[in-house]
């Protein structure tokens, strides 16, 4: 029978003194059934691998050279790319001794669901189901809140999406119509009620586009009711309420803006990068709202150059609306670029746009790079140094 006992460290640390080069690479400790168990990167990959087998005994690199059987690894032409695929591993491999990226984060995202009726709600994860999404957000509890404040100061419905809807304009074949709600927020007035016949389809589509301008920042209808009632109140001399009222409308306008911070965080991490690779290997890529769109070598002549800018364009001057888009994994890629030029500005000067008369571009793809900056700031949690609130979630 095969041994399933890992080979002496000797073994290995004299395989990586044979064939790993100084150069940047990612590598995985492999352990037993093939079990990848560990994955790391490094610029100089053969001096970091060299330094598990110094480690001491109750160091964790000691505990997984103890653990493996073999070490594969990967080159690649810069730090930029082993950040990328290391991350990518992990994702897919999900290490055993790899905490950071590994676990998912408390990330969600408000979901404006396609339906008959549209519900707003808070989603864990990206479907491709029609919905827009918006974020990723950190503070579930702080989103949650925030839009149970819209729904509500909007009269949308929470129901479940098996609720059997019935509108005020729909014809009723049968004539046993009951307006009586099927929830408590009907009877309180905090929905429309299509479920009662209590608002035509237009009524309630109104309110939905109401809500969708409030999220894309064009809109403060729900802050402008608050505001409303609190004067109403004051009127009556119902101070105490006055005052709740006022908070709630603070609480709303704080969320607003940072709905707003994070349109413009994700936004401005948009252009190409040229990054130096080892050797001559320089790669480009087309970077649009955090994620890599094109990851490919530089372009070795005008020709190639040309195509390239054409692509690039098409890409980052496509206008739409801001919302989530591509896959819930792609989350921990957006926070690792923000993370990544946030901690290196110097990169920036490797960025830049497309002509403006390239094909497919728009001008309202340009963004300044102070914008740039506090983006990066905003994407990894710390407040920008002229006082705008960061993100729900992403302090």
């Amino acid at each position: 029978m095969p041994s399933h006992a890992p080979p002496p460290p000797e073994t290995l640390r004299n395989e990586v003194r044979a064939t790993a080069e100084n150069r940047p690479a990612v590598y995985r400790m492999v352990g037993p059934g093939e079990r990848v168990l560990y994955v790391g990167k490094s610029i100089r990959l053969r001096a970091r691998l060299l330094s598990y087998f110094r480690a001491a005994r109750d160091e964790k690199a000691a505990e997984i050279i103890g653990h493996t059987h073999r070490i594969d690894w990967e080159y690649v032409p810069s730090e930029f790319a082993a950040l990328l695929a290391e991350l990518r591993a992990i994702q897919a491999h999900r290490p055993p001794f790899n905490v950071e990226h590994r676990r998912d984060r408390a990330f969600c995202f408000i979901k404006l669901t396609r339906e008959e009726a549209p519900r707003l709600l808070v989603s864990s994860e990206l479907a491709d189901d029609g919905a827009h999404y918006y974020g990723p957000f950190r503070g579930r509890e702080q989103v949650r809140a925030t839009v149970r404040e819209v729904a509500d100061l909007l009269e949308l419905r929470d129901c479940a999406a098996t609720t059997r809807l019935r509108f005020a304009d729909q014809l009723d074949l049968f004539g046993a119509r009951d307006d009586s709600p099927l929830c408590l927020r009907g009877d309180l007035a905090r929905c429309l009620a299509p479920c009662a016949g209590r608002c035509s389809r237009a009524k309630y589509q109104g309110q939905v586009a109401l809500a969708r301008r409030f999220l894309d920042g064009d809109a403060d209808v729900p802050i402008a009711i608050l505001e409303s009632r609190m004067h109403a109140a004051a009127e009556r001399l119902q101070f105490e309420y006055a005052a709740q009222v006022r908070d709630r409308a603070g609480r709303l306008a704080i969320a607003r803006n940072e709905l707003l911070a994070a349109r413009g965080a994700i936004d401005a991490l948009s252009f190409v990068y040229r990054v130096p690779g080892h050797a001559g290997a320089d790669r480009i890529y087309v970077i649009r709202r955090g994620c890599i769109r094109i990851d490919s070598p530089a372009p070795a002549g005008d020709d190639e150059r040309i195509a390239f800018e054409r692509k690039a364009a098409a890409i980052l001057g496509r206008v739409d609306a801001w919302a989530a888009s591509g896959r819930t994994a792609q989350v921990a890629e957006v926070l690792l670029i923000a993370r990544w030029f946030r901690l290196r500005p110097e990169e920036r000067e490797r960025t830049w746009q497309p002509a403006p008369d390239a094909p497919g571009y728009s001008s309202i793809s340009r963004m300044s790079s102070s914008l740039a900056r506090s983006a990066s700031s905003m994407m990894e949690g710390r407040r920008p140094n002229r006082g705008a609130p960061a993100p729900p979630g992403l302090r």
